[in-house]
């Protein structure tokens, strides 16, 4: 199975953020989606789950077109969001917070797949009718990790997962990620400033750049969407396969 991004476009009202975006993960393989700040990392994840409107190119799942479909049946579908900032409900307990990311599946479902979050996260399990702001952060990380796989998803998509967190914390995190993936079959996408500890989880990593931006009545706007903006490159120092943006702005030099 495979999640597709085809020359994908996006905009903030007049502002456009993503200029054609390509990229493709199969299922059982994280990728890494790395960038400068404002290069629109997360608003490539949010396109796909359906919380932004494309206004060009196409997501497909296994050839199906998703494109713009709303985020319900995106999940529907076998994709699930771990939102930056966590966006648990803090006034919720763990385990209700876990049975609304499951809210698309059966109730047989449902129970059999919270034995398998609370598998990989004992501490949820300790917790599990403790309310969800009293948590720690790296716990409500676990948390929101959980309550995107409680949806059964075939993909994955996580914004900035270690964000905020410790470093003993983030490396926890990471290396749940990773069983997600080798256990579970899931693939994923994962959005990280932290780049050593990204290319730890990620088979690939995906550069995306800052949009090349001009002056219109005042303000900075962004060029009209363009495609494609990517190309593949091997990396000399390792098998992985990396894709960067194309442009006088960038010089790839190898693994960063």
């Amino acid at each position: 199975m495979t999640l597709a991004v085809e020359n994908l476009c996006a905009a903030y009202g007049e502002i456009e953020v993503l200029h054609g975006v390509n990229l493709k993960v199969e299922k059982g393989e994280i990728i890494a989606l790395l960038g400068a700040n404002g290069a629109g990392k997360s608003t490539t994840i949010k396109a796909i789950m359906g919380l932004v409107k494309p206004s060009a190119g196409r997501i497909l799942l296994d050839g199906r077109d998703l494109t713009g479909q709303a985020a319900h049946l995106a999940a529907r579908a076998g994709i699930a969001l771990v939102p930056e900032g966590r966006k648990i409900f803090k006034k919720m307990t763990v385990e209700e917070n876990l049975q609304v990311g499951g809210v698309v599946r059966s109730g047989a479902e449902v129970r059999e797949q919270l034995a398998d979050v609370y598998a990989l996260f004992p501490r949820l399990g300790e917790r599990r009718r403790q309310v969800g702001g009293t948590l720690s952060g790296g716990e409500q990380q676990m948390l929101a990790i959980g309550r995107a796989l409680m949806s059964r998803p075939n993909f994955i998509l996580m914004d900035e997962p270690s964000l905020g967190l410790a470093p003993l914390v983030v490396e926890s995190v990471h290396q749940a990620i990773d069983r997600i993936r080798r256990e579970m079959g899931i693939g994923g996408i994962l959005v990280e400033q932290n780049v050593a500890v990204a290319l730890t989880v990620a088979a690939r990593y995906v550069m995306q750049a800052l949009a090349e931006m001009g002056s219109a009545g005042g303000r900075g706007l962004a060029q009209p969407c363009r495609s494609p903006v990517t190309r593949q490159i091997t990396s000399p120092t390792s098998s992985a396969t990396r894709t960067e943006p194309s442009g006088p702005s960038v010089t790839p030099t190898g693994r960063p």
